[in-house]
């Protein structure tokens, strides 16, 4: 029988947990930094014991659900404790501040790091908003140290498809970050400032969906967010100044009253999102 250890019981990790427990027959450990959370993990069955340093050496696998900075201390502070060629992975969003340090430790240690990230997730956090099918149709991302590791990353697929994520994708540090501040991190920037407009506190009864899909993740966790913002800001800032170029030139056919100029930037965006779609 597997052993699963899970660190950090939160959202991504109650997720896990209860994947875990749907899915599979493994024992789940887990362990979280409020006490009174991994209490209310056992006593809900949630997780079969407490993952500690006795637990963690007999884990097969352990998924660190930590932010950046704690999930390399993490690692670095229980190497001693990992199982000789367990399988531990990180699910942080992003990953050249976690990989980089967590590699060199492992190779030391004698067990494996893959860095990963859960492609799946809400606005809200917390394990009682955590969900046995949070990962359905969702992709987990995998960032090992050497890309001809198959063996490895063979064994790292088959725990991450066992706990409910239906696909794997895996590509370098350096890559999910440029990528990550695109798809997540952009938008959670642009969501949280479009409603600081004074138009936000008056728009009830003239809001429909659109307002909807881009307002959901303005509610996010401003700790986490600062942390990982802060740790990928090379690529953010590139992705917010090219969006800022880009309103620009909205703004300036607006002001030109550039009927023209207007429609051929609308239908650029729609064939962009065609040939992004396909």
């Amino acid at each position: 029988m597997l052993n699963i250890g899970i660190v950090g019981l939160g959202l991504i990790g109650g997720s896990i947990a209860k994947s875990a427990k749907k899915n599979t027959e493994a024992r789940i450990y887990g362990f979280d930094a409020d006490r009174s959370v991994t209490e209310y993990a056992m006593l809900s069955g949630i997780i079969n014991g407490e993952l500690n340093t006795d637990t963690l050496s007999e884990c097969d696998a352990v998924f660190v659900c930590l932010y950046p900075e704690a999930a390399v201390s993490y690692v670095k502070e229980n190497a001693e404790h990992f199982k000789k060629n367990s399988i531990v992975l990180d699910c942080a969003g992003v990953k050249r501040s976690v990989c980089s340090p967590c590699f060199e430790t492992a190779e030391e240690k004698g067990f494996h790091f893959i860095g990963g990230h859960p492609m799946a997730g809400t606005q809200y956090s917390g394990i009682k908003n955590s969900k046995d099918t949070m990962f359905h149709n969702a992709c987990f991302v995998l960032v090992p140290k050497h890309a001809e590791d198959v063996e490895l990353i063979a064994k790292a697929r088959e725990v991450v498809l066992s706990v409910g994520f239906s696909r794997v994708s895996v590509m370098t540090p350096e890559r999910h970050d440029e990528l990550i501040a695109y798809t997540s991190q952009l938008a959670h920037v642009v969501s949280n400032a479009y409603v600081k407009s004074p138009s936000a506190k008056s728009h009830k009864g003239i809001s429909a969906g659109s307002y909807r899909d881009l307002t959901r993740v303005a509610y996010l966790n401003e700790n986490m967010w600062t942390e990982l913002f802060l740790d990928n800001k090379d690529n953010l800032c590139r992705e917010i100044d090219v969006l800022i170029e880009n309103l620009t030139e909205y703004s300036k056919a607006l002001k030109d009253n550039d009927s023209e100029k207007l429609r051929q930037l609308l239908l650029d965006g729609k064939l962009a999102k065609e040939a992004a779609e396909k």
